[in-house]
């Protein structure tokens, strides 16, 4: 029997989809979809979207608007399960539970609100200006959103490999703290398209709403074609060769061409195709291409009720997952029916004590590295990058083997070093009390296991 595995995404509802979203994203998660073997799970981050934007109206358009675009791009709810993140009651619940488990130093690191804190200073304001807990723990509703579902891959940019490393840090500690020997949750893995496309707007930078240079994508053909007009081009005259290479319009062209249609258009380009007719060829290829999806999103756009139904039915299927898995864990922790702890309190057994332990991975740059993390969950050292994953565990082994620990202290952290060399550090602590403290767990951590 083959496992499917399970593939989840989730697209933020703040905006109006354009071209680059659709040859980026959209596209390729729809043919990816298609594949018998991925169980894919595709959701309306619309509780994220209110971390990002406090205008209700923009909120519910950007909604209907995305969920028309997937659904007339030829998402097939009947092999996927697509819904509304605010549909789904277990998951804030699961936010809450994943909350009281994730460290705040964990948290503290998050690329966004680092972002935020850093742009604050450079302005001479608060750290925290203007800072919400939204954005700063919204890392552990994405956390949720991916555990919920136990997905094993979760497709993203670079920018957010960090999310999912996240997810998988907050995951283990809820494991360790309550598995009892089993692990709740499956440890996801980041799943990195390097072969994604990145479209050039109208000015040449890549197609961003941040740069009002989008093409949207369901826009009526004459809103398309005036937009496709203002692609900026060079001063070369028709009859006179075009460089393709260096166009972005044909760029454009070529992200939605056959190969053969990419190499006839860069040949009457070299001879001369004046740029006008150029970008009528480019008016006519994407038209044709999404000229029945455009007349598919504008009905599904007057026909809210048919959305609608659509995704209360995926959340029906999504809920038929999330409820009995969210009964095991409120179990887990002890939010439990009054009558079946009380049958239980004959049968419980003291739940054994889990030691420290170490947490190899491989970091977004393709070395290893590893964790220390101690009994209660708690990191206390990272290594330093490693080429190979066999150098890696000779210093994990090196660790455990009892010999004296060459601790180092700076401030308010630490850091390991063996044979003259710094193989791990630890976080930074509040004080050097605190420091101290972590120092003299991790000796304790590092004392071989007796017999």
């Amino acid at each position: 029997m083959t496992t499917r595995t399970r593939i989840l995404t989730g697209i933020t509802t703040t905006g109006t989809p354009h071209l680059g979203n659709y040859a980026g994203a959209i596209r390729p998660a729809i043919v990816a979809s298609r594949d018998s073997n991925a169980d894919s799970f595709y959701f309306l981050a619309d509780y994220h979207a209110l971390i990002k934007c406090d205008d209700p109206q923009r909120i519910q358009r950007s909604r209907q608007e995305i969920a028309a675009t997937w659904l007339a791009s030829g998402l097939d709810v009947e092999r996927v399960t697509f819904y509304r993140q605010s549909d789904i009651p277990e998951i804030p619940e699961l936010t809450w539970l994943l909350t009281c488990v994730a460290a705040k130093g964990l948290l503290n690191r998050a690329h966004a609100y680092k972002a935020s804190v850093d742009k604050n200073l450079e302005n001479g304001e608060d750290p925290d200006a203007g800072i919400s807990m939204g954005l700063y723990s919204y890392p552990v509703l994405m956390a949720a959103d991916i555990l919920m579902f136990n997905a094993n891959k979760v497709p993203v940019g670079r920018d957010q490999i960090q999310h999912v490393e996240m997810a998988r840090d907050i995951g283990q500690r809820f494991n360790h703290l309550f598995g009892n020997g089993n692990d709740f949750f499956a440890m996801p893995e980041a799943l990195i398209e390097e072969s994604v496309a990145t479209l050039p707007g109208l000015d040449g930078r890549k197609m961003s709403k941040s740069y009002d240079n989008t093409i949207p994508l369901f826009t009526s053909a004459k809103d398309m074609k005036n937009a496709i007009s203002r692609i900026v081009t060079d001063s070369r005259v028709p009859g006179e060769a075009k460089d393709p290479d260096n166009s972005h319009l044909f760029t454009l062209y070529q992200a939605f061409s056959t190969p053969a249609q990419t190499a006839e258009f860069r040949s009457e380009l070299l001879q001369g195709l004046g740029w006008g007719e150029a970008k009528e060829r480019l008016f006519k290829l994407l038209d044709a291409e999404l000229g029945e999806a455009r007349e598919r999103y504008h009905e599904l756009m007057s026909r809210p009720s048919d959305m609608e139904d659509i995704l209360l039915a995926g959340a029906r299927k999504a809920r038929s997952i999330a409820t009995p898995f969210l009964a095991q864990l409120r179990e887990a922790v002890g939010l439990r029916s009054f009558v079946s702890a009380a049958q239980a309190t004959t049968a419980t057994k003291k739940k054994a004590s889990k030691g420290p332990r170490f947490v190899s991975f491989r970091d977004e740059d393709g070395s290893f590295r590893f964790r220390l993390l101690a009994t209660d969950g708690e990191q206390l050292l990272l290594s330093r990058r490693f080429a190979d994953g066999k150098a890696a565990g000779q210093v994990t082994k090196q660790l455990q083997s009892g010999e004296p620990l060459d601790v180092r202290t700076q401030d308010s952290s630490f850091s390991v070093w063996l044979a003259g060399e710094c193989v791990a550090d630890s976080p930074e602590f509040a004080d050097s009390v605190a420091r101290d403290a972590a120092i003299e767990t991790l000796r304790a951590a590092l004392v071989p296991a007796q017999d």
